[in-house]
């Protein structure tokens, strides 16, 4: 996240007290992943904020590098699966999973290519203009953007719950933002980004309790 070790650790807190109230939401198995997701975020601002103790000379630099690796691996290497898949899971009929089977498919190769470059090649971590900066050569290049936002985006599109649609929605606006002000802090920037919008999901819980179970009976 932008600004300090501070705010990463403010927002992991905040998250994830978030994380605890939607899971206790869920319902039916099906919705643990999607509701899963603010908890996650909490744990990946709290790694990025040991990476930023160790620019700082808080913690040893190896175990900074340590903590920039699982940061990228998550952000790279699991959320581009991880989103799709959660939105497909919680929507109980078959003609909207149908839609979305395609960015579930998109994003799993994704996640896939992407963990193989950040084994193949080394990972560089750095502080730019207040923003923690993560270079490789495979998860840094335009096309692999461009996939990344249909991945991570569309499958919420397609969903039959309007909240999460609306969730499609900005967190399509924040990568075009992100893409084009801070484009070389894109993973660090967009996450912290995303990660305030996950809370978005808690309040999808609560105000969709009657009408998740519903849907469910009926499919």
């Amino acid at each position: 996240m932008c600004f300090s070790a501070t705010a990463d650790f403010t927002s992991a807190a905040v998250l994830g007290a978030v994380g605890v109230a939607t899971l206790t939401e869920v319902k039916d198995r099906h919705e643990l992943l999607l509701a899963a997701v603010p908890g996650l975020f909490a744990l990946h601002e709290f790694i990025e904020g040991i990476v930023w103790l160790g620019h700082s000379g808080t913690v040893p630099c190896q175990v900074a590098h340590a903590a920039g690796a699982a940061f990228a691996l998550y952000a790279d290497g699991i959320l581009p699966f991880l989103l799709p898949l959660s939105v497909f899971l919680i929507e109980p009929t078959r003609r909207q999973r149908r839609r979305m089977l395609a960015f579930v498919i998109l994003g799993g190769l994704l996640a896939l290519y992407l963990n193989w470059g950040l084994v193949a090649y080394p990972l560089q971590v750095a502080e730019q203009s207040h923003s923690i900066v993560y270079n490789n050569v495979i998860t840094n290049t335009t096309l692999v953007a461009v996939l990344y936002v249909v991945a991570t985006c569309g499958a919420l599109f397609f969903s039959g719950y309007r909240p999460l649609v609306e969730l499609g929605w900005l967190n399509l606006i924040g990568l075009i933002v992100v893409a084009l002000v801070k484009r070389y802090a894109f993973a660090s920037v967009w996450c912290a980004y995303a990660a305030a919008v996950s809370v978005i999901i808690y309040f999808f819980f609560r105000r969709t309790r009657k009408g998740r179970l519903g849907r469910y009976a009926s499919a």
